[in-house]
Parts: structure tokens; sequence; C-alpha cells
């Protein structure tokens, strides 16, 4: 049974680890859920344990990471959602969530975000979320809405070569 730091309704959150990557490989060696966060498509294992290891060192750095969540009453693991480092002279994090293509239309990117959102602005300094997506991941777009985000900017990002629209949301539109 998995230790989680942070719950909501139906969501356990947990921690990344070592050991975790057969979990990682079932996330992000798919494709569908790759493809539009990554220009290579479907990551190899070398390539999902080199992601592994990057969110075990976001942990250990900056205390936060692209957090795994599971079903808190199957135990299921969804997907991942959580926080990196995005502008800490302003002190504000970017926000994530990749979700297993199984768990998709079903409410729990919202609640997973929403949970993490609560979080942060509770239990941490920050002041603000930053938020991105690829353009073609309409879906996307609407739940930043749907969360609150503003759309700010377009940004590049390098994992897939384009420019993704980009979004804010303040501490202060939360309260």
């Amino acid at each position: 049974m998995r230790l989680y730091f942070l719950k909501s309704e139906r969501l356990g959150f947990s921690k990344w680890e070592k050991e975790d990557l057969e979990l990682a490989v079932g996330l992000w060696g798919d494709y569908n859920v790759t493809q539009l966060l990554d220009s290579r498509g479907k990551l190899s294992k070398e390539q999902v344990k080199e992601r592994l290891e990057k969110e075990l060192n976001l942990e250990k750095e900056y205390g936060v990471q692209y957090w795994p969540i599971f079903n808190l009453k199957t135990e299921e693991h969804i997907g991942c959602c959580g926080l990196r480092p995005y502008d800490l002279s302003n002190n504000i994090m970017e926000i994530g969530f990749h979700l297993k293509k199984a768990h998709w239309g079903q409410g729990y990117a919202y609640e997973a975000a929403q949970r993490v959102i609560a979080y942060v602005f509770s239990e941490t300094n920050c002041r603000g979320l930053f938020a991105g997506h690829n353009p073609m991941n309409i879906g996307s777009r609407k739940l930043l809405e749907k969360l609150g985000f503003v759309y700010t900017h377009e940004e590049y990002y390098p994992g897939t070569g384009l420019h993704h629209p980009s979004y804010i949301l303040n501490h202060s539109r939360t309260m």
C-alpha cells in the first residue's frame, strides 16, 4: 500500500521512488500520453527512466515533482499531477498533469489540479502558478480555463519544439 501525503475525494498523491520505473513506463511510455508532451512520441524505457530521475531530482532539490496519483478505492495508478519550478525569483511554480488514457474524461485532471492548487497556495509561499499546453491539446486549454488560469502569452517549449499557449493563476484569484 502506498503512502499518500495529499488526498482529494478520489485521489491519493504519492511521491515517485526509484522503484516506480514500471509505473512510470505505464504512463510516459504510452504514446497516447506523450504524443503532445514530447516530440519523440512514445518514450523508450531508458527515456522514461531519465524522466523519472528528473522527477526524483526535483523532489530532492525543490520538494516538488509531478507526483504520481492513484485511485483511493482501487489503488490504480491514474497518472501524475504536481509542480516544478518556473520563476523562483517571483515565487511562481508550474503545474502539470499527465493522465493515462483510460482515465481521460472522468474529471481526474480537474480534481487533481484543484487539490494541487489548494495545496500550493495554502502550504507554500507560491504567489502564482504557470501552465502551458501543446497548441493542439484543446482539452488542456479548456481545463486550465475552468481552473481559473488566464492566458498570458505563447512560450517556446523545447520538449515539443512548439510555442505553447501559456497561462497564469495568481494566488489572489483563488481567494
